[in-house]
């Protein structure tokens, strides 16, 4: 039994892993590929400000985007609950909610763009150099919205049906042609100089319809006969009324909540980096995306956790549940010791592939410690994560979200008010906050996982 649980384990696992290595690529590259424009043709604007105007106009889509989480996350624990019940029609009615409300929301943010990037630098505090190159970014990238927002939905939908090999398929297809189309179109090729600063945006938007185009097309070959046989067009609008509606919005609801408290950590480490200057916002983000790049290679496995902890709850199989637990945590800890081998003793290099910039590089090595604490303090929060969201646990990660957040402001404004430290060594204070946020989520999800997890599958 084990050992066909931890096979199917591993065939979930594996293609998110595959295409989750791709994604902190595509970040380190948008942030390499600016840091190594030529700013002599830039008029003059310094390496640190194009990283920080990546950077600052990434936080605004992390801003939008996160808010729609739950388009990937509760389409994907409602789907494999309605899977391990048999529910083929359910299946295709929570795609279709879900792919309605992405192309809805797309269009709005669209019409409402300027509004938008306005609201954001009522907050935003940086160099007219960063605002207006994040802007810039901003104006570009939107226009790539309803391939993002859909291909949350598209992504959810094949996680739930336990299909591992077709998210990874349009992840590989979005991520390596963002990095090489934003290459190409930034810094040129043979004879052409490229658009610059601007190309990197333009390599996300052609990147994400080609994501979307892919997505379309394994949906028509691979999943045709289930659309065909449980979708009837007259009975549409049944897809959005009735109890499973209700539930659909009810846990999309506490999905928001959480979303916006993922807003509020990134968004205000981002804010608070930007206070101490261009050098050291760019230096913060560097550190953000090197962190985090821990985060999408367990992932994979919390991805795993989320479709079969969703099948069995939909099954009533409590025994494959908890061994089901018990494998995710333990192929999980296993991401977590090979990165802190990674980072302590890769971390600098990796560094110095995203810059070339000496000043860049020599900001952050004092900050790369809190690299090798990551993966410990990071591993069971990310896994849990999966695990509650193939419960549709959502109150649980909800409230964990909600005390992790002010765990980070609580955090770092407590250390600030006591020591009132400069600004190199308020970066030491704003990661050891973010470090704080990963651990109250930690401790608080396995407090709550008999009563939030097991009591779904009696």
């Amino acid at each position: 039994m084990t050992k066909g649980l931890n096979k199917e384990m591993l065939r979930l696992a594996i293609p998110s892993i595959l295409a989750n290595i791709t994604v902190p690529i595509v970040g380190m590259v948008d942030i390499a590929v600016a840091g190594h424009l030529n700013t002599n043709t830039l008029s003059g604007i310094e390496t640190a400000s194009l990283i920080g105007g990546i950077a600052i106009g990434s936080m605004i889509f992390d801003l939008l985007y996160w808010n729609f989480g739950f388009l990937r996350i509760g389409t994907g624990g409602l789907t494999a609950q309605s899977f391990g019940r048999g529910e083929k029609k359910e299946c295709v009615n929570i795609f279709i909610r879900a792919l309605s409300i992405a192309l809805i929301s797309a269009f709005i943010f669209l019409i409402l763009q300027t509004l938008i990037i306005d609201f954001a630098f009522l907050f935003v505090k940086s160099s007219s150099e960063v605002k207006n190159l994040a802007s810039e970014y901003f104006r570009i990238r939107i226009l790539a919205a309803p391939a993002t927002l859909s291909l949350m939905a598209f992504k959810g939908w094949f996680i739930g049906m336990q299909d591992g090999i077709s998210p990874m398929t349009t992840d590989l297809v979005v991520n390596c042609s963002n990095v090489g189309a934003s290459i190409v179109l930034a810094l040129g090729i043979m004879n052409w100089p490229g658009l610059g600063f601007s190309g990197i945006a333009w390599g996300t938007v052609l990147a994400q319809y080609l994501g979307l185009l892919t997505a379309v097309l394994i949906l028509l070959v691979k999943y045709r006969r289930t659309l065909v046989d449980n979708f009837v067009f007259q009975e549409l609008k049944k897809a959005f009324k009735g109890a499973e509606m209700r539930k659909f919005f009810s846990m999309n609801a506490d999905l928001l909540v959480r979303s916006l408290s993922f807003i509020g950590i990134y968004m205000g480490f981002t804010l608070i980096a930007a206070r101490f200057g261009d050098l050291l916002l760019a230096v913060s983000s560097i550190m953000m995306k090197l962190l985090l790049l821990f985060s999408y290679f367990t992932d994979g496995f919390a991805y795993a956790g989320e479709a079969m902890t969703g099948k069995y709850i939909g099954a009533r199989d409590s025994s494959s549940l908890k061994k089901t637990v018990n494998l995710t945590f333990i192929w999980s800890g296993g991401v977590c010791l090979l990165f802190m081998i990674i980072y302590y003793f890769g971390g600098e290099l990796i560094l110095r592939i995203m810059s070339s910039d000496e000043a860049v590089i020599t900001g952050c090595l004092p900050y790369m410690i809190w690299l090798f604490f990551m993966p410990v303090m990071g591993c069971a929060a990310f896994t849990w994560d999966g695990i509650y969201i193939g419960a549709t646990a959502s109150k649980y990660i909800r409230d964990s979200m909600v005390y992790s957040t002010i765990a980070f402001l609580g955090t770092y404004f407590i250390l600030e008010w006591i020591f009132k430290p400069e600004a190199e060594a308020a970066v030491h204070f704003l990661l050891t906050a973010y470090f704080m946020h990963l651990l109250v989520r930690s401790l608080l999800l396995s407090l709550n996982y008999k009563k939030a997890v097991l009591s779904r599958c009696p």
